[in-house]
C-alpha cells in the first residue's frame, strides 16, 4: 500500500478537512474500548466528541464483546467458542459466535442511526474500525487440542487469510452502512511477546517458536492488502521499530507519554518515510493531575522538536489519542479524555508552529 493512500496532506486544515476521503491528520481519535455496557450512549459520545470516530468496543458486556471475543464475528470458516481460561477455535458455529454477532450488529445499528440523525451518512467522512490483529488473535486462541494457534504455523497462516477476509466484508459493510471513509486499526498488543518467542505454551515443556519481525511484517502486510483501505496498527506496549522497519505505508498508534531515545529515532523513521504517527499521550484512566489539551498540543511539539522535524509535520503526519482503551475508566473521564484527544488534534491541525 502506498504512503499517499494511507496519509492526507492538505492545504486547509480547517475541521471539515476530515471529511475528505483518506485518513486525516491534525484530528484526535480513541483507541476503541470505552466504559460500561450501553452502545447507545457510548457511541453518543464518540460520535459527538471526534472529528474520526471509531466503532465502540464494550467489553463489559462479556464474552464476544472484549478484542478477542468480537473476532468470532470477524474471522470467515473458522468458529470460536469460549474455553476453560478464554476463547478456542471449535468445529461449527457456537452461541459466541452468534452472541458477538448480535453485539457487532448492534454497534453497528447505533452508528447509523446516530449519523443519519447528524447528516453524515454518505458524506465520506472517515469512520475508524477495530479488529485484534492476526498474531495477537493467534497467541490467544486455542486449537482444539488446547494448544495456542500461535504453536501451529498453518494455523496461524489460516487465522491471518481469515482475518483478510473478514476484515474486507466488515470494511464493506460499513462502508454501505454509512457511505463513509473506512479506516482500519489492527490491534497487536501481543506482537512484541510473539517476536521475541514469550508468548506462555500451555506447559513449559511445549514451548512456542519466536516470529521474526520480517515475517510477522510480511503477514501483516498481505493482510493490509486485502483489505485495501488506510490502516494505523496499534500496540499500547512497548514500540517495535524492528517490525515497523519492514512494514510501511501504515499508521503506527503508541503511547508517547515517555518516549526513549529508540523511540525518537523510531518516530523520526516513521514520519521521514511519509507515514503517520497516531500518538498516545492522553491518559487512559483519570490523572492526579489535571490534563488539557494545550499541554498535550505543546508536549507533542517538543517531541518533534528533540527529533529535529520542523512542526508541521504536527499538522500532516501526527493524530492524537488516548493513550491506550478506555474501558477501564470511568464514564466522565472517557468523555473527557476524548474532549481533549479531539481539542489537541485540532490544536495541530490549525497551527503547530504557534504552539
Amino acid at each position: 500500500m502506498r504512503a499517499d493512500r494511507v496519509h492526507l496532506v492538505a492545504a486547509d486544515r480547517r475541521r471539515d478537512s476530515v471529511t475528505t476521503p483518506g485518513l486525516p491528520t491534525g484530528v484526535g481519535t480513541g483507541v476503541g474500548s470505552m466504559p460500561g455496557t450501553d452502545p447507545r450512549a457510548a457511541a453518543a459520545v464518540v460520535n459527538g466528541e471526534l472529528d474520526l470516530a471509531h466503532l465502540v468496543e464494550l467489553p463489559g458486556r462479556g464474552a464476544g464483546s472484549d478484542l478477542i471475543g468480537r473476532m468470532a464475528a470477524i474471522l470467515v470458516d473458522l468458529p470460536m467458542d469460549t474455553a476453560t481460561w478464554g476463547y478456542r477455535l471449535a468445529q461449527r458455529e457456537s452461541q459466541l459466535t452468534r452472541r458477538a454477532r448480535d453485539f457487532l450488529k448492534e454497534d453497528l445499528d447505533v452508528v447509523e442511526e446516530l449519523w443519519e440523525t447528524a447528516g453524515f451518512v454518505g458524506t465520506g467522512r472517515p469512520f475508524k474500525v477495530q479488529v485484534a490483529g492476526p498474531f495477537t488473535t493467534s497467541a490467544s486462541v486455542e486449537l482444539p487440542n488446547g494448544h495456542r494457534v500461535l504453536k501451529d504455523p498453518g494455523a496461524v497462516r489460516d487465522i491471518v487469510a481469515s482475518t483478510a477476509e473478514g476484515l474486507r466484508e466488515h470494511v464493506g459493510e460499513v462502508k454501505r452502512r454509512l457511505g463513509a471513509q473506512v479506516v482500519v486499526q489492527i490491534d497487536e498488543p501481543m506482537i512484541g511477546r510473539v517476536i521475541d518467542g514469550t508468548v506462555k505454551p500451555l506447559t513449559r515443556f511445549d514451548p512456542i517458536r519466536a516470529v521474526p519481525a520480517v515475517e510477522a511484517a510480511r503477514a501483516l502486510t498481505e493482510l493490509i492488502e486485502h483489505v485495501d483501505a488506510p490502516v494505523v496498527l496499534h500496540d499500547c506496549n512497548r514500540p517495535r521499530w524492528d517490525l515497523l522497519e519492514h512494514l510501511r505505508g501504515v499508521a503506527y498508534s503508541i503511547d508517547v507519554t515517555g518516549p526513549t531515545d529508540a523511540d525518537l529515532d523510531g518516530i523520526g523513521m516513521l514520519i521521514d518515510r511519509g507515514d503517520i504517527l497516531v500518538a498516545g499521550r492522553i491518559p487512559s484512566t483519570a490523572p492526579t493531575r489535571p490534563v488539557n489539551a494545550d499541554t498535550v498540543a505543546t508536549d507533542l511539539a517538543a517531541i518533534t522538536d528533540r527529533i529535529g522535524l520542523s512542526r508541521k509535520v504536527l499538522s500532516e503526519n501526527v493524530i492524537v489519542t488516548p493513550t491506550c482503551g478506555l474501558a477501564g475508566a470511568s464514564e466522565s473521564w472517557a468523555k473527557k479524555a476524548l474532549a481533549v484527544t479531539a481539542e489537541a488534534g485540532q490544536l495541530l491541525g490549525t497551527d503547530p508552529t504557534a504552539l
